[in-house]
């Protein structure tokens, strides 16, 4: 049965799909279905099915696909068309230069989450000895893997009240070979890490947590909206109710001189500064905003006793 693509404008047949004709006519596909990044999206399923790397697509740009796969990308291409995220699709995604399995049990990576990672290891590579970093709302853990990947003083006890989440965030754990440095705990933020207290308080605690609004939840793009966990996005009326329960309870867990980073939304930088200051904790609190100029990431300092 020859691949037919699935448009009326594709419904052609052709005797032979090679690499290069599949990926340039999937894209116009997409592009008509008015998909986000249509030619990686190609790119990435394809790869996918043919277990190649994207850059082996175009060293293999004349080799003919196999029926087999022409039947499996024809399915994964009709779901692509209906705004069902790529990275589920295809069971990973990359995050960090790090390649993690992902399911439609925990958020998808974004790339503007790096930042929040880049800054963590920023601030663990000026400190001696084993630093203890805890990672609220792990979900997939690519946060915490992703640090404790670059640092190799880090040990990392990561939370999250999604059983699913957790076991996602334990093969990407595993995968990377991080099973010594990062613990996955189960439970509402730092409600599992109580039994803990005896041993030490944290240098560094980070978190990209729910953030998003009752009314931007509505307005988000379909393939969040229909497809992502809404236990991973939605943090009540004004997207504050995370932030506000982190913050009544940080100076139980965060060591004098350690540090507290936060993902926040786009606009969230001055509500999440005056959360931070109410506490009386924090000497230094910086809002960074990321390529888009749009706020994103939280540093507050802790001060000395």
């Amino acid at each position: 049965m020859p691949f037919t693509l699935l448009s009326p404008i594709y419904n052609l047949t052709m005797p032979e799909w090679t690499i290069q004709k599949l990926l340039n006519w999937i894209t116009r596909y997409l592009t008509e279905k008015s998909v986000d990044s249509p030619r990686l999206s190609a790119e990435l399923l394809l790869s996918s099915v043919l277990s190649l790397k994207r850059i082996e697509l175009y060293t293999n740009f004349d080799n003919l696909v196999a029926q087999d796969h022409l039947d499996r990308l024809r399915e994964l291409v009709k779901r692509a068309a209906q705004h069902e995220p790529i990275a589920y699709l295809t069971g990973k995604t990359e995050f960090y230069s790090l390649e993690l399995e992902i399911t439609r049990d925990c958020l998808i990576p974004r790339p503007e989450t790096e930042l929040l990672v880049e800054r963590a290891v920023e601030f663990l590579r000026t400190r001696t000895a084993t630093q203890l970093v805890c990672d609220l709302c792990t979900g997939s853990g690519c946060i915490a893997v992703a640090i404790a990947a670059n640092s190799s003083e880090a040990s990392i006890i990561a939370t999250d009240i999604s059983r699913a989440a957790l076991t996602v965030a334990s093969r990407n754990v595993e995968k990377h070979c991080l099973r010594d440095r990062v613990k996955l705990l189960c439970g509402n933020l730092f409600d599992p890490i109580i039994p803990e207290m005896q041993k030490a308080k944290f240098d560094l605690i980070v978190c990209n947590p729910p953030y998003v609004s009752t009314a931007e939840f509505h307005a988000l793009p379909r393939n969040i909206r229909d497809h992502e966990p809404k236990l991973a996005l939605l943090a009540g009326v004004d997207g504050l109710d995370v932030y506000q329960r982190i913050t009544e309870k940080v100076d139980d867990f965060l060591k004098e001189n350690g540090a507290l980073m936060l993902e926040i939304g786009y606009a969230q930088g001055l509500p999440v500064r005056q959360l931070l200051e109410k506490t009386g904790l924090f000497a230094q609190i910086k809002i960074e905003k990321d390529h888009q100029n749009n706020d994103r990431i939280a540093t507050a300092g802790k001060t000395h006793a």
